[in-house]
């Protein structure tokens, strides 16, 4: 598929690094409870690891006990794309940066209401920028 960034798997390896690369360009995923963001819950948003696109904001996390961030909803779902994941003997449901097809994780329909949606997602595949203080 054609993104509207797009880059050759060499320049996403120098940009990323190889386990950020394994994860978001290989379909990868971090071992549960390791991710950085797991059990963080400070005020701001969350963009795409490669290409800066919005995802996701604090104000739809969630601890789902997972060893995963979680999130309910996306303030961009225009953003966030799905596509079928037939991997490990299951199917799930992709969730991927529409802007980049960077994989960010899986989508669940187990999730808080009143989505009841659970976005897993890699730590990795991640940025946070802390919400500025209005004043």
């Amino acid at each position: 598929m054609n993104y509207p960034i797009s880059k050759s798997d060499q320049e996403w390896l120098a940009q990323l690094g190889e386990e950020v690369y394994t994860i978001v360009r290989k379909k990868g995923t971090e071992r549960a409870f390791t991710g950085k963001y797991d059990r963080f819950y400070e005020s701001g948003q969350y963009y795409c690891v490669c290409c800066q696109a919005l995802l996701f904001s604090n104000n739809e996390k969630f601890s789902s006990g997972t060893g995963w961030p979680s999130f309910s909803n996306t303030p961009a779902p225009e953003n966030i794309e799905t596509e079928s994941d037939s991997s490990l003997g299951m199917v799930r449901t992709e969730i991927k940066c529409s802007q980049c097809g960077a994989h960010l994780g899986h989508l669940f329909n187990d999730g808080p209401r009143p989505t009841k949606l659970r976005y897993c997602v890699n730590s990795a595949a991640l940025i946070f920028k802390k919400q500025e203080s209005k004043i």
